[in-house]
């Protein structure tokens, strides 16, 4: 690809760079590339000044490349292999960017992994930390490309740009880009250092559609360890200086990562010990060349740089109005990250946080972190000033859903669900053989206390059939009123991650007319939220709300039943019983004021929303059957179903066939000879434990 306009060739360039890096005065008003934007280069006229600097201006690859196509082929077929980059090809990649960049000024470039991306995706600026290398995203560039325009800010280590400079710089590439894409919006990735900078450039830019997305933010600096290094880089002697870079890398958990990541491969111990030694040698050399260029005053001026960053920070926050996601460590060794994340959460008006336990500061090269899959789990991506959980969701990959679901696989060993589906020669078959590949499908259901079927369900379609389930869920999942006792919006991160969307009739329509499988429960919160003696009864609106959307697409209708839940706990207090106690009922109409009401102008008990969580009695686990009956097609009846009566008429089958469902499943699990979880356990011991085991004859 050579790049427009300017005569500088590309690719053979590293794997991680495409973009010529030009000044910051220049790139915001410059296409270097028709694929980062679409602007025309013809129509860009310079200053004189802006002229010299740009015909000054050192590319990274001046003096030839980093590798030929032939190494870079290779590296990329590793990779393909291996499951991405590591924490070992940022080492090296920063080592050759840092050996190669000269004194300034800062500069954008965009990574070469980054290639197609979806139609009108938003730009991403990624802001560096104190090093200012701009790779640190290496990790999530293959993914992020998909979905973003990427701009990497690169600050070369002996730049003396001011933070206030920074920020400067930072802006005028906002407004600019805001200019252009006035309906999109532009992402700051703040890392420490540029945590800082991505706050400062919203505080000044509040009527620009910014979302932060902010890692480890260093406006903790005064509580940091760092500040000790003011004065230590000062009285050390000239021979300690070169431990310096050494010591910062401790501190980022950079070695430590290298190693668990290895580790955590379980590799054969001869391949173990290589892989050892290779990332060995790649932070030796990264660390040689640091500490030839970092000297004391080289960090110095970085960490007072640092110090001026979270004073200005702090002091702008109440004028901070971007969408802001917080990522936390738990165990940052440079700043109190955690801590900090909960005060600028109370400080920021639309703010949310994710905290990461067992992390170090270095969040973005932790391995297993994926970012996509944050962003998506929070809602926090989007392509216009509303996101639209349709269109804008993208869905795991292989290795990423099996890291979603690794945390809920105890549900499936527990329960070890039966799966029955019926085939179109109406023959009932054990899978999901039964249901059609292509969509619109909608899977219509019962609901279990507490929505217990729901990771063993949706898991299953991944599993089997390698289809996504896409949830009609409760509002409550993606908005909470107010603060109080209702569960923090990340509890329920997987759901969000595997598709689910808030219930609407938009929604409703576009899950549609993307010819998804659609799961939804009629019988909502009620139904979930069941009393006592109310198995597996329907709630069900007496409109018939889905039907006629299903026929306008065509959709099949796929009615399911689902029973186990009384083999897993029973009800000790239900609604009724905490509403007659004082401290209980507070609390349900307080749970209730913070939620999203739905069918407020519905009938019956349907209507009845109040928020609760009943007391269950623990049981000896049982077993969960699953049983989708015959699919109800739509397609011919377009028309027909047009009609109010006819639609009602529907509804109404639908609704029995799921009650016959659920009568089948209880007759029949009463036959399983291995519906108690020490038969299963018994069984899967003498046969293995990934073996099916047995159930009722069909």
């Amino acid at each position: 690809m050579v790049a427009t306009g300017t005569g500088v060739c590309a690719t053979g360039f590293s794997p991680i760079l495409r973009s010529n890096i030009f000044p910051a005065e220049v790139k915001p008003k410059l296409s270097v590339f028709a694929s980062v934007t679409n602007r025309a280069v013809e129509s860009v006229t310079f200053t004189e000044q802006e002229q010299d600097q740009r015909q000054r201006a050192p590319t990274v690859w001046d003096n030839g490349t980093f590798e030929n196509k032939k190494s870079t082929e290779k590296k990329r077929e590793d990779e393909s292999q291996s499951g991405g980059l590591s924490v070992r090809d940022y080492l090296e990649l920063s080592r050759e960017l840092i050996a190669r960049s000269d004194g300034g000024p800062p500069r954008w470039f965009s990574p070469l992994e980054c290639g197609a991306r979806l139609k009108d995706s938003p730009l991403l600026l990624y802001l560096p930390g104190i090093d200012g290398v701009g790779l640190g995203l290496t990790l999530h560039h293959e993914r992020l490309g998909k979905i973003f325009d990427i701009w990497c800010l690169h600050i070369p280590v002996m730049d003396r740009t001011s933070f206030k400079d920074l920020v400067k710089m930072v802006e005028s590439t906002v407004r600019s880009e805001h200019f252009c894409s006035q309906n999109r919006p532009i992402y700051l990735v703040g890392d420490s250092l540029g945590g800082c900078v991505a706050l400062a450039v919203a505080a000044r830019n509040p009527d620009i559609d910014l979302v932060l997305v902010l890692a480890n933010p260093a406006t903790s600096f005064g509580k940091s360890q760092l500040q000790t290094l003011i004065p230590l880089s000062v009285m050390l002697p000239e021979q300690f200086h070169a431990g310096l870079p050494y010591m910062l890398s401790l501190m980022t958990g950079l070695p430590s990562r290298l190693l668990m990541a290895t580790m955590e491969k379980r590799l054969p111990l001869e391949q173990t010990v290589g892989e050892l030694s290779k990332g060995a040698v790649a932070f030796s050399a990264y660390l040689s060349v640091l500490a030839e260029l970092l000297n004391v005053e080289t960090i110095l001026w970085k960490l007072n740089v640092l110090k001026s960053a979270a004073a200005s920070a702090n002091s702008c926050l109440h004028a901070v109005k971007a969408q802001t996601l917080i990522l936390t460590s738990g165990q940052d060794q440079l700043l109190p990250s955690r801590e900090e994340g909960e005060r600028l959460r109370k400080m920021l008006s639309k703010c949310e946080i994710r905290t990461f336990n067992d992390s170090g500061h270095a969040l973005f090269l932790e391995d297993g972190f994926d970012l996509v899959t944050i962003l998506m789990g929070a809602s926090f991506y989007r392509r216009r000033r509303h996101r639209d959980y349709v269109f804008d969701y993208l869905p795991p990959s292989p290795s990423q859903f099996r890291k979603i679901y690794e945390p809920h696989r105890w549900t499936e060993v527990v329960m070890n669900p039966v799966t029955l589906s019926t085939l179109e020669s109406g023959k009932v078959v054990r899978g999901l053989a039964g249901i059609p590949s292509e969509g619109p499908v909608l899977l219509v259901g019962y609901h279990m206390m507490l929505g217990l079927e729901l990771v063993p369900l949706v898991s299953r379609f991944w599993i089997e059939r390698n289809i996504l389930v896409r949830g009609i869920a409760h509002p409550m999942m993606f908005t909470k009123l107010k603060d109080g006792l209702l569960p923090e919006l990340s509890s329920y991160d997987t759901y969000r991650k595997m598709g689910a969307v808030p219930v609407s009739a938009t929604n409703f329509y576009k899950l549609f007319s993307s010819n998804s499988h659609v799961l939804l429960y009629p019988g909502g919160m009620r139904e979930a939220l069941h009393r006592k003696g109310e198995e597996y009864k329907l709630f069900w609106p007496e409109q018939s709300e889905f039907v006629r959307m299903a026929a306008r697409f065509g959709a099949k209708i796929i009615p399911f039943g689902v029973v186990g839940e009384d083999d897993v706990g029973q009800l000790l207090l239900d609604y009724d019983d905490l509403r007659k106690i004082p401290y209980f009922k507070a609390g349900i109409e307080e749970l209730t004021d913070e939620a999203v009401k739905l069918r407020t102008d519905a009938e019956g008990e349907v209507s009845n929303q109040d928020v609760h969580l009943p007391i269950i009695l623990p049981k000896l686990p049982g077993r969960f059957y699953f049983y989708f009956g015959r699919t109800i097609e739509t397609k011919e009846r377009k028309q027909e179903l047009k009609s109010r009566e006819k639609a009602d008429e529907l509804y109404s089958e639908v609704k029995n066939e799921v009650e016959r469902c659920i009568d089948y499943l209880k007759d029949k699990r009463e036959n399983d000879p291995y519906r108690n979880i020490f038969a299963r356990l018994s069984y899967q011991a003498i046969h293995g434990f990934d073996s099916e085991v047995p159930t009722f004859d069909i």
